[in-house]
């Protein structure tokens, strides 16, 4: 009786803990891990929207691999592309952001972050009202004018229909709009490092600011960091559509701008071949996995682990 109730603490504090887990817990079952599965299951079938799902085992992954030459021609060499060109620079630059406005006053700095951050918040409305404008076809948009003017060109360039310059601007209108959680998590991480540690350093002999970051500020902030390079990774990997919402086609001119996520929305929600568009999701998902453990390797707590 008596370790009974030496117990009845604990069970307590463990079941009240299950609680507040609880809804945390429902949610990352219903809207995550169900889906995957199903989506894991459906990329098995031939599914159009319109007749139950047929079992065809592997064919789609077959097709995908074999027949689809978009997707090995085009959409493979585009993701990664963009994936190796827009992940790092983005995290980098959300670094050094995030460091630099850190040295700032504080209202200042937030009223910087502010600005840097609402373009993540806002991309789908500027692009399609400043970006569109901006890389127009004609002599009325911004860089042909621009370029007109100034005798560079002369006549109009179809920016967004050519494939020599969609993946560019792709590349350049992600990066303007890629300061968005991560970069919020690393300027909290930077802010909230021990200001005693750059004072003893200083003491012990550290000279200069890339010191300070190399030695004293990456290594405070790893979690922030891991947190920044993974939100990086799954932002730059859905940001495939981007590619149709410029060019106004999907798929887009001569496949230039077909990244895997555009490729899912053609095959999903315009040819309603869903048991496909799955199985492309299914290697985008095994993509993110595969670039979430690199990150994990450089950025993860090796204890830990």
């Amino acid at each position: 009786m008596t370790a009974h109730v030496v117990k009845n603490p604990q069970y307590k504090e463990s079941k009240q803990a299950y609680v507040f887990v609880f809804p945390y817990f429902f949610s990352f079952l219903m809207f995550i891990t169900i889906p995957v599965i199903i989506g894991m299951l459906l990329s098995l079938t031939y599914f159009n929207l319109i007749q139950a799902p047929t079992f065809v085992g592997f064919s789609n992954y077959v097709y995908l691999f074999t027949s689809d030459d978009a997707f090995m021609q085009y959409v493979i060499p585009n993701t990664l592309q963009f994936v190796v060109i827009v992940g790092p620079i983005g995290y980098m630059l959300g670094f050094l952001l995030a460091w630099m406005l850190a040295q700032l006053p504080s209202k200042l700095r937030t009223v910087l972050a502010l600005v840097i951050y609402s373009p993540s918040m806002t991309a789908g409305i500027t692009m399609a009202v400043m970006w569109r404008i901006i890389f127009s076809g004609d002599d009325a948009g911004y860089l042909n004018a621009l370029l007109l003017n100034v005798g560079f060109i002369n006549q109009p360039i179809q920016w967004l229909q050519n494939p020599d310059y969609l993946l560019i601007i792709m590349i350049i209108v992600t990066l303007w709009s890629s300061m968005g959680i991560g970069f919020l998590a690393m300027l909290a991480g930077v802010l909230n490092i021990n200001q005693e540690l750059y004072e003893a350093a200083y003491v012990d002999g550290m000279k200069n600011k890339w010191q300070e970051i190399f030695y004293i500020t990456i290594p405070s902030m790893k979690p922030q960091m891991l947190f920044g390079a993974v939100m990086s990774l799954v932002a730059t990997f859905n940001a495939g559509a981007i590619g149709a919402q410029l060019s106004g086609q999907n798929p887009t001119p001569q496949n230039a701008g077909q990244l895997i996520v555009t490729h899912i929305e053609d095959y999903g929600f315009i040819r309603y071949d869903m048991g496909y568009a799955a199985a492309i999701a299914v290697m985008l998902l095994l993509l993110v996995y595969v670039f979430s453990r690199v990150a994990f390797k450089l950025f993860g707590d090796k204890d830990g682990e």
